[in-house]
């Protein structure tokens, strides 16, 4: 084994890992567009399939954009974290074709808990507010 890869993963590398292992947001069609420590942005394009009957965007579709975002966030920290509690507020509805993004932000980082809050847009549009809480377990990214 390479020394290199015993070294814990930087905050840039695990949305990255993440998303490489998540075949869900891979379905959605999720990009990585800018991550930091303790955020994380993304972004994805709604589908003709993820309409719901009335024709809009279901709305599991943004709580799992939001969730993505949420997740990668929270595990930029270098610790292995997991959602405890989460919400979202839907404010507007989507249609295909149009392009979202969701930005996660560290509000409150704790030894065992985080609180992030995210914003889901259409251009400069809030469309969505989700609020996040995770556990923070011992185990590092490596």
């Amino acid at each position: 084994m390479k020394e290199d890869n015993l070294k814990p993963k930087t905050y840039d590398q695990i949305p990255n890992h993440m998303l490489s292992l998540d075949a869900f947001s891979q379905w959605l069609g999720i990009e990585l567009v800018e991550v930091k420590e303790g955020y994380c942005k993304v972004q994805m394009t709604i589908r003709k399939e993820m309409l719901n009957s009335m024709g809009k965007a279901h709305g599991g579709i943004t709580f799992s954009l939001a969730d993505t975002a949420f997740g990668f966030a929270s595990n930029t920290h270098g610790r292995k974290a997991v959602s405890i509690d989460c919400s979202i507020n839907h404010i507007d509805a989507l249609e295909a074709g149009d392009v979202i993004t969701a930005e996660s932000e560290v509000k409150s980082l704790k030894n065992k808990v985080g609180f992030y809050m995210v914003e889901v847009k259409k251009e400069e549009q809030i469309v969505a507010l989700f609020k996040g809480v995770v556990y923070r377990t011992s185990a590092q990214w490596d």
